[in-house]
């Protein structure tokens, strides 16, 4: 099936590793123009911009670089993203905040430099990467929970001001995926115990019985940011194994 991206421009957050990672390659099979982004100084985008998403002005940055070198922007991925395992009560004002700016301030920033550049065209696909934590909150990581409910909110609001001017917005909300920010030493299987007996019984909260792999969420948001998704928009698609409850 030809999705019709080849020779878009697409610019994806976070794709440096993971869910993002995943998805700057599928686009790139699609014969997309990628521009990838990150903390890291290398990435596998046809632009490369290493940039600390949290901070004000980087999305920005990241948006004007491609902007500048390709003329346009034709698909945005928010897709930078961070969580840690918390109880409520052990919560802060400054990691409140903290997660406040990389989780939504970030896919705000890039939504201010991107869209105006998709209404000029009359075109774009917007794609913002939630987690279902943001449909039904996990306890055990809840700043993060608040911030990705906000982030389908304001997926649904862009959606509704935007369609106007032929610009789509979805959201996904995939649950736990097998990237380093589960899998890692000190990542969020073993900040709760066990790695292995917590990956276990992560897994066993899905009714497929399973964590997700990064190919498969990033599937979901290439469709999305495709042509063969050209008539769905305001949604917030689960890519979550069946379930919106995070077992932990």
């Amino acid at each position: 099936m030809d999705l019709g991206l080849r020779g878009k421009v697409c610019v994806v957050t976070g794709s440096t590793g993971g869910i993002g990672l995943a998805t700057a390659q599928m686009l790139r099979e699609e014969g997309a123009t990628i521009v990838t982004s990150g903390r890291s100084e290398e990435g596998i985008g046809d632009l490369h911009v290493a940039a600390d998403l949290a901070q004000p002005g980087e999305p920005q940055r990241v948006v004007g670089a491609a902007l500048e070198r390709f003329g346009r922007v034709d698909c945005l991925v928010n897709n930078v993203g961070w969580a840690e395992i918390h109880r409520f009560e052990d919560l802060d004002e400054e990691m409140w905040e903290r997660s406040w700016q990389i989780n939504v301030m970030s896919a705000v920033r890039a939504l201010r430099a991107a869209l105006p550049a998709m209404q000029q065209a009359g075109a774009g696909a917007i794609v913002n990467v939630a987690s279902s934590a943001g449909k039904r909150p996990s306890t055990s990581m809840p700043e993060y929970s608040v911030m990705k409910a906000a982030l389908l909110s304001l997926s649904r609001l862009v959606a509704d001001l935007y369609a106007k001017h032929g610009i789509r917005c979805n959201a996904v909300t995939p649950g736990p995926t097998g990237t380093e920010a589960w899998l890692a030493e000190g990542g969020l299987a073993e900040q709760q115990g066990s790695r292995d007996e917590v990956l276990a019984k992560v897994a066993a909260g899905r009714p497929l019985g399973r964590l997700a792999e990064p190919h498969e969420i990033a599937a979901a948001i290439v469709f999305l940011c495709s042509e063969r998704a050209s008539f769905v928009t305001g949604a917030a698609w689960s890519v979550d194994g069946g379930t919106v409850a995070i077992i932990i």
